[in-house]
């Protein structure tokens, strides 16, 4: 069985120059190394041998390729985009020697709209990427606002996918939400709750309605999406008739959004995802090297599908999303 993960990140290093691993280690990180038995920031930087030796060891047939979070999310335009260009044509060149075992999703300096629209088209047209990798907010902003337009445009008109990952939330969050509790604010439950909300912002701003072929990928089983889509639909489908969308919630987050078990290998969230998101629309990932390769492979091999849907989930829907 063919498996595709597509959530598995890297970094370079004028990345690194910026962003060193010193700001990525902390006391929770150094713990988490420990229990996957791998160096995280080692791992982030190979985009080569050592990262197929791990694929290869639980049989990962593919990994797309993108830039860990804050990404070009973190950065003013003068360092976002020569950043953004050094990172895609190095995961090119990592593509190009290992064709069969890597694709990419393109970085983007997102603080500047226009060239962030252009490199887009540059890495799908000429580069082959599948899409885009997007940390969510950009210096508080959210992809809701029209400054932001030319890229979902221009993702809409090629065809790919936005993969929406969090990032640590705004600050105006942080102070109110988790001063004094930080732990908690990123991959434990900030994440989830910034990246869904960023989503539904997207919902309610009327975006798939400009757009209605575009889709957006969210990771970790939707960010939480699945298990509150009834009671979203509930409280929302008369406010959205007054805002003037044209579909329903549950029409909008089963028809413009996927989403992959990245880093959230629990099979009664895997089912819930599944029966409110139908199985066409899960795909599998890893979250790698912030998560284990054979844990999530584990995962995928014990859950109660058919094989014909396990399939999909192993490959099949993301070689339909990604045209792969």
């Amino acid at each position: 069985m063919r498996i595709i993960a597509l959530e598995e990140h890297l970094v370079t290093p004028m990345y690194e120059q910026h962003f060193p691993p010193s700001r990525r280690n902390s006391p929770a990180m150094l713990s988490r190394q420990q229990a996957l038995g791998h160096d995280v920031n080692a791992e982030l930087v190979d985009i080569g041998a050592s990262r197929i030796r791990h694929m290869d060891a639980v049989g990962i047939d593919v990994q797309v390729l993108s830039l860990t979070q804050p990404g070009a999310q973190a950065f003013a335009p003068d360092i976002a985009i020569p950043l953004a260009k050094d990172c895609n044509d190095r995961v090119a060149a990592a593509i190009k020697a290992n064709p069969t075992r890597f694709a990419g999703f393109a970085t983007l300096a997102t603080a500047a709209p226009e060239e962030a629209a252009k490199e887009l088209e540059r890495c799908v047209k000429h580069l082959g990427f599948k899409g885009t990798m997007i940390n969510s907010h950009t210096e508080g902003e959210f992809l809701d606002n029209k400054k932001y337009r030319p890229i979902l445009e221009a993702a809409a008109a090629l065809g790919v996918p936005i993969y929406l990952h969090p990032r640590t939330p705004h600050p105006a969050v942080m102070k109110a939400y988790f001063d004094g509790f930080e732990d908690i604010s990123t991959a434990a439950w900030g994440f989830a709750m910034e990246a869904c909300t960023h989503f539904l912002r997207l919902v309610m701003a009327g975006v798939f309605d400009t757009y209605p072929n575009l889709v957006f990928i969210l990771g970790h089983l939707g960010e939480g999406l699945p298990f509150w889509l009834d009671r979203f639909e509930d409280h929302t489908r008369f406010y959205m008739k007054g805002r003037g969308l044209k579909k329903t919630p549950r029409q909008y987050l089963t028809e413009n959004l996927v989403i992959t078990c990245s880093g959230n290998f629990s099979i009664p969230s895997f089912l819930c995802s599944v029966m409110s998101m139908g199985i066409d629309n899960v795909l599998f990932s890893v979250d790698w090297p912030y998560e284990s390769n054979r844990l999530g492979v584990e995962f995928l091999n014990r859950l109660p599908l058919s094989p014909s849907d396990r399939e999909k989930v192993a490959h099949g829907n993301a070689e339909r999303v990604l045209k792969l």
